[in-house]
């Protein structure tokens, strides 16, 4: 193969568009009504402890289902971690993981064969590919997304681990606004703030006030067949200094690429966000001061902490969700006017199954950058008056756990073996 052959090939695996991250990649597979989705992920680093049930947990909180303002598909979505782990340990080659899709009603989808759904990727699947997959949307389903939280479940463990117990690295999100109901920033603590406190409702909104307000908003479209849209708050503790890379390559620049990746999202901001712009410079600036610690820090965090060590805080807008029970206008594939009412299950308000994925793409960013700042400013000594040292948790009580856990499990997988 030639030069320009073997360019022309790159090119055309780098448009495919399913794979994500650097050092830590994950390539998502599998349609809405396909017998499996699921992701292959390469570069996680080896001798983690990974087991089904670490993914399954923010599987569970992403399956739809749950309640009454999901939709009502019922899928168990249990995964199967097919390779990359011996002995319960991650080897350090590529990990699959696949679910079986088996709550299909492609039957639901039959007027979609000819007719395009308003502001669905239908038309626009045609228009780059000349076909489709009809059923549920194909690749365009928020079916997909499970391979993201999959991966991102192990994104996750790995920045816990790498972070300790003492300054736990926390990726946490929540619902800020359905429709035009706005939870007040001063209503929330980010320093303080549990996962707890968002899973203990429906809406996954951390305010039992505003959750509830929330839900009826909800409820109140779902009657009518309609839908509303709204906004999932990201926020970050204890992330690392440094991470991202100039200039096309900034921390802010990977989160809003890998949020705005997601289905329904529509906007991405950090920090003061589209606020800043009506402040005045001496207004938005974040001073600086040293802590109590000796560290440097700033008093205000309008910067959104991307990346001097302040809380990282994002708000990602997700739209309306256009599957709607009433009649719009539409045309067909073959430039005919016509009307369609939409007969698949549909989510009312995609906002709360939008927070784990919001936090699995996050996870998957800053594990991602975490292996970049390692590769790049870690090889040589740090400069020990600027920069902090990147390493992983100093937990010897969990190293010697891990030991023992790879001991017993060589044991037992040899006396299986010999029998």
């Amino acid at each position: 193969m030639g030069t320009k052959q073997a360019l022309a090939v790159t090119k055309e695996i780098q448009a495919s568009g399913s794979t994500f991250g650097t050092y830590f990649r994950v390539t998502s597979f599998g349609e809405s009504h396909g017998g499996v989705v699921g992701c292959v992920i390469d570069g996680c680093p080896p001798r983690l402890q990974l087991s089904e049930a670490d993914m399954q947990v923010d599987l569970d909180r992403r399956r739809p289902g749950q309640s009454r303002i999901t939709s009502s598909r019922k899928e168990a979505d249990t995964c199967k971690i097919a390779s990359g782990i011996a002995d319960g340990l991650t080897t350090g080659s590529p990990i699959k993981v696949e679910l079986p899709n088996t709550d299909q009603r492609g039957d639901d989808y039959s007027e979609m064969l000819l007719a395009y759904r308003p502001s669905h990727a239908d038309a626009t699947y045609d228009f780059k590919y000349g076909v489709r997959s009809v059923q549920g949307g194909g690749r365009s389903s928020a079916r997909e997304t499970i391979g993201r939280v999959a991966a991102g479940a192990v994104a996750k463990k790995i920045l816990k681990q790498y972070s300790g117990n003492q300054n736990k690295l926390n990726i946490i999100a929540y619902v800020s606004q359905v429709d035009k109901l706005v939870l007040p920033e001063d209503l929330i603590d980010h320093e303080t703030m549990t996962p707890d406190q968002i899973e203990s409702n429906i809406v996954r909104c951390p305010n039992p006030e505003y959750a509830e307000k929330m839900i009826a908003a909800i409820d109140a479209v779902r009657v009518k067949g309609d839908s509303v849209g709204g906004v999932v708050t990201c926020i970050v503790r204890n992330a690392p200094r440094g991470l991202g890379s100039p200039v096309f390559d900034k921390l802010g620049a990977e989160l809003a690429k890998a949020v705005m990746s997601i289905p329904a999202t529509m906007g991405f901001e950090f920090g003061s966000g589209f606020a800043g712009t009506f402040m005045i410079g001496s207004e938005h600036s974040d001073e600086f001061h040293i802590d109590e610690h000796g560290k440097i820090r700033t008093k205000t965090n309008r910067s959104g902490g991307i990346s001097n060590g302040e809380i990282i805080n994002m708000r990602i807008a997700f739209k309306p969700t256009p599957t709607i029970s009433r009649k719009q206008n539409t045309v067909t594939r073959y430039k005919r006017e016509t009307e369609i009412i939409a007969r698949g299950r549909r989510d009312p308000c995609v906002v709360p199954q939008g927070v784990p994925v919001v936090e699995a793409m996050v996870a998957l960013v800053l594990v991602d950058q975490l292996m970049a700042q390692y590769a790049q400013c870690m090889l040589f000594p740090i400069n020990p008056a600027l920069q902090e040292p990147l390493q992983l948790s100093k937990d010897k009580e969990l190293q010697q756990r891990l030991l023992c856990l790879y001991a017993v499990n060589r044991v037992i997988s040899r006396h299986a073996t010999s029998h």
